[in-house]
């Protein structure tokens, strides 16, 4: 999609000091039909675009990746060849249950031990007690050992963390962590969640982990203010952290958080590799226990670790986070001989929603939400909340919705309306929706940039100004737009914008449910003013300052700095700069 850029390199009024005398006045006219939302493509009239009215042109999605990073490829037992070695290896699974289960046990009691006394957990391990925690290590070797990791191919070295401190890696399998442990003693960082299990959770203690919740943006800052503490002091072990946030089936590299990157020091990027034929010893879409259970009755797991040359900040010129987290994932991918994806651990957040309302094929529901997030600046959670929407107007076994169960779920009667609308998503005409196409419509609708504004002037006019939108008020709003509409269907209609169930929409239920239904904005189209009637702006530019007050086109006063910007930077011509 097409980006506007908004940013103006020279100033608009000249200064107002004795250098430059203030200029005459100046009258510049704007023409609102030209207006453009920052993320359309086309700008073209279009009686069929429901969302004209907002500047919003043609929705444009791309066709989605068949690449799905997350799935375990050996998930069911297949073949006589596999289902003889299970029942071979299942006394041998026994013996290595035993070997593991005696091993983690040694080690927490040593891991206690170390721990016994030790309250200043924020200054670095004291030395006799790291020796102490050498028995924890050994342990974790033992039970890599329990699992059929007999021996682990390595190439390279790790560096001293004098001159590389943090350590990041792919994430396959919960295997990559106890290697690490046993290999380096790091400090990683890890989910919340983490410290409340049994037995390891102590371990981990033990580690110094850093914790993060990946939801919370005041948690991921204080992560990075801790990796940047720790970094920093010779005191410390290595910082290891994955940066994809998850682990995957090592297919393909997805997205990288930037946590190990922010804080600009040298990093020793590690591949680990599960070369395998029978057993995809990656944890995707299996559960631990399945994947525990193939592990103890295999003969052997092969493992493979590289250690890559460090990747260094570049020195002459400033390098953002971003860019350094592309450099080193390129060299991550590049060594594997893998792709590098726009997924995240947001795309595995709606796998599994996906799979938890037992869709056929939950990976259809994936969307890259790396560029998702960088187009439109949603979260996660807000991405799964329009997926909660979007399963609920049951999709097909194609991961596809028709159009009487979108206009159901919207409230909706089959009209021209809901037409329109759905004929907006419906990129390819082909009369079905995708999951992708329904929330690049609803985000290309809810971020455009007079969204916000368009929600208050058609509050405004529905409420009459009296604070909130009666039922016969609603009624009389919704009939404008869908005349054929019944009293039970505006009532419907009514029940999903009073979010409260008070009886009546307020400022704050109709600017919430156009939040999580943006596209139904579309309803208060004739009563949202934007670009009808009047449509010429003048504003009065007075001893280098703005009149606001020389306006023809009264929506234009409440616009923000942002979106007046927008709106002059596409449409001003001969303007003195």
């Amino acid at each position: 999609m097409a980006l506007v850029d908004d940013n103006l390199n020279t100033p608009l009024l000249l200064p107002n000091n004795h250098h430059h005398p203030p200029p005459h006045d100046i009258v510049l006219t704007i023409d609102a039909d030209l207006v453009s939302d920052q993320f359309s493509v086309q700008n073209q009239s279009d009686p069929q675009n429901p969302f004209e009215f907002l500047g919003v042109g043609a929705l444009s999605v791309q066709d989605s990746s068949t690449i799905d990073p997350f799935r375990n490829r050996t998930e069911k037992i297949e073949g006589v060849y596999e289902w003889v070695k299970i029942l071979v290896c299942l006394p041998i699974a026994l013996v290595r249950l035993v070997m593991f289960g005696l091993a983690l046990s040694v080690g927490y009691l040593a891991t206690v031990i170390a721990l016994q006394g030790w309250k200043d957990k924020q200054k670095p391990m004291p030395k006799w007690r790291c020796r102490i925690m050498w028995i924890t290590r050994i342990c974790a070797r033992c039970i890599l050992f329990s699992l059929g990791y007999h021996w682990i191919k390595r190439r390279g070295r790790p560096v001293p963390r004098e001159i590389a401190p943090i350590v990041v890696s792919n994430h396959v399998s919960f295997i990559e962590p106890i290697f690490f442990f046993y290999e380096l003693f790091s400090t990683m960082v890890a989910s919340e969640s983490h410290d409340s299990l049994p037995v390891v959770g102590t371990i981990i203690r033990a580690m110094q982990v850093i914790y993060v919740n990946r939801l919370s943006s005041s948690s991921r800052k204080l992560a990075v203010d801790e990796i940047k503490r720790k970094a920093s002091s010779d005191q410390f072990p290595h910082v290891l952290l994955f940066p994809e946030g998850t682990t995957t089936n090592g297919r393909a590299l997805i997205s990288f958080q930037l946590g190990a990157f922010l804080p600009g020091y040298p990093i020793q990027p590690v591949v680990v590799h599960y070369p395998f034929v029978h057993f995809d010893q990656s944890w995707g879409h299996i559960s631990l226990g399945k994947l525990m259970f193939r592990m103890f009755t295999q003969f052997h797991n092969f493992m493979e670790v590289e250690y890559l040359p460090i990747i260094r900040p570049l020195e002459n010129q400033k390098e953002n986070a971003c860019h350094f987290a592309d450099r080193t994932g390129y060299a991550i991918a590049s060594a594997l001989n893998i792709a590098q994806t726009s997924f995240s651990y947001g795309d595995l957040m709606l796998l599994m929603k996906a799979h938890e309302s037992k869709q056929e094929n939950p990976s259809r529901f994936m969307v890259e939400m790396a560029k998702v997030e960088t187009a439109y600046h949603i979260s996660n959670k807000e991405a799964v909340c329009f997926l909660d929407k979007f399963l609920s107007m049951n999709p097909d076994n194609s991961g596809c919705v028709m159009l009487p169960d979108f206009s159901r779920v919207l409230r909706l009667k089959n009209n021209s309306l809901s037409e329109k609308i759905f004929a907006f998503l419906d990129v390819g005409n082909h009369g079905r929706i995708t999951f992708k196409q329904f929330l690049f419509g609803s985000l290309h609708v809810l971020k455009c940039t007079l969204f916000r504004h368009a929600c208050e002037v058609a509050f405004s006019n529905a409420s009459a100004g009296e604070g909130y939108i009666s039922m016969l008020e609603f009624r009389d709003s919704v009939r404008v737009t869908i005349t054929n509409i019944s009293d039970d269907e505006v009532s419907d209609l009514f029940d999903l914008f009073d979010c409260d169930g008070d009886g009546k929409v307020s400022k704050e239920d109709f600017a919430d449910c156009l939040s999580r239904n943006p596209l139904l904005i579309a309803i208060f189209s004739p009563r949202v003013q934007l670009l009808s009637g009047t449509n010429q702006l003048e504003i009065v530019v007075e001893n280098g300052g703005f009149d606001t007050t020389h306006v023809a086109a009264p929506w234009m006063t409440n616009l923000t700095k942002e979106e007046f910007v927008h709106v002059l930077g596409r449409q001003s011509t001969g303007f003195p700069r």
